[in-house]
């Protein structure tokens, strides 16, 4: 069996890699909300609301990302803007909870994977199918 080509309208390998480590950020962030939410549940918060937000956030940046997975796999160009955004935006919080909070368990596979991402998503055969041609 050959290697499926973009040419046969399958994404590209390096899109699908790049679409399993979204995938697995987008877990990580409901088990971040599943924390978040049962650690407000049953113990005293000083910040329930806060807590509950916090959660929210997490499940919906987890929706979001499970959209733009598939978005990318049907190999829409415009769903690469979203995930590069969010990656950039995880470089500083990565760096800060490896390095300024001490936390390398937590910030290293964060800043790890979304370089992974962005490298993935900039490869010449992801940018072959997911580039805009422009027509004049």
């Amino acid at each position: 069996m050959g290697e499926q080509t973009a040419d046969q309208g399958q994404p590209p390998r390096p899109l699908v890699v790049a679409c399993v480590l979204i995938a697995l950020q987008g877990l990580a962030l409901i088990a971040a909300a599943m924390v978040v939410l049962v650690k407000a549940a049953t113990q005293t918060s000083h910040d329930l609301t806060g807590a509950l937000l916090l959660g929210a956030i997490a499940l919906a940046g987890a929706g979001a990302l499970g959209v733009c997975v598939r978005s990318l796999l049907q190999l829409r160009p415009a769903a690469r803007t979203p995930v590069v955004v969010v990656e950039l935006l995880a470089l500083p919080v990565s760096y800060t909870l490896a390095f300024q909070a001490d936390r390398v368990a937590y910030g290293a596979p964060i800043l790890l994977s979304a370089l992974a991402v962005i490298y993935l998503l900039f490869t010449p055969p992801v940018r072959e199918v997911l580039d805009r041609s422009i027509d004049n």
